[in-house]
């Protein structure tokens, strides 16, 4: 969570300069996923090692199955309900999204829930709700979900400390490499084609899935 915390950060202040971050509607998930990454951080202590490479994988799985079907994914064509917001990107696209404040605390503390009890930052989730229940810009809702991964990883973070779950020495060494990796990460995306990124990151999520269940099952 500690090195989540720190891509988080880095990735939204890259996003924030590009006027992206939708700040407001971070604050209001954050008002979900705040709680539900406390409440996944203490269910953690229950589970053993095993259970949680078990869960661990199947949960790692189904991102991928998200990734696999994000492309298909469309918004739902119903009128706007809620809270409405626009945005002109940089071609001059307008677009129209939003959200009722209610359904969507109640996304994002699902979100913050698997963030906390996995220690990830939950964007693979939080990003297609964003973009099929609410109709977010794509770019947007990846800036904006990186502003709430970041908000999420800080209270997931402090309760592991409460809890004497983390271990600083191994903290020390990935946060380092989680803000550079995060940095080079962010810069990569604009270079490389989306499709090539969601093939790669399909496959890896698949063969580290397949490995934790196996050794839960194992």
């Amino acid at each position: 969570m500690l090195s989540v915390m720190a891509t988080g950060l880095s990735s939204a202040i890259l996003y924030y300069k590009k006027g992206l971050v939708d700040i407001k509607s971070g604050l209001l998930f954050f008002m979900g996923s705040g709680p539900g990454a406390i409440v996944g951080s203490w269910i953690n202590g229950y589970l053993d090692t095993t259970t949680f490479s078990l869960y661990f994988g199947l949960f790692i799985i189904l991102i991928s199955t998200f990734l696999f079907l994000q492309g298909r994914l469309k918004p739902i064509n119903t009128p706007i309900k809620g809270m409405k917001k626009t945005f002109v990107d940089h071609n001059g696209v307008r677009y129209e999204y939003g959200y009722q404040a209610s359904f969507a605390i109640l996304i994002s503390f699902i979100v913050g829930l698997t963030s906390g009890l996995f220690g990830i930052g939950g964007g693979a989730l939080m990003v297609p709700a964003m973009l099929v229940l609410f109709r977010f810009p794509p770019h947007v809702a990846i800036a904006t979900s990186m502003f709430l991964i970041f908000l999420s990883s800080i209270t997931g973070s402090l309760t592991h400390f409460y809890l004497g779950n983390i271990e600083w020495l191994y903290a020390a060494t990935l946060i380092p490499g989680a803000w550079i990796g995060a940095k080079a990460g962010s810069y990569i995306s604009t270079k490389t084609k989306p499709t090539i990124i969601i093939l790669l990151v399909r496959f890896f999520l698949l063969i580290v899935g397949a490995k934790l269940i196996y050794e839960g099952i194992g």
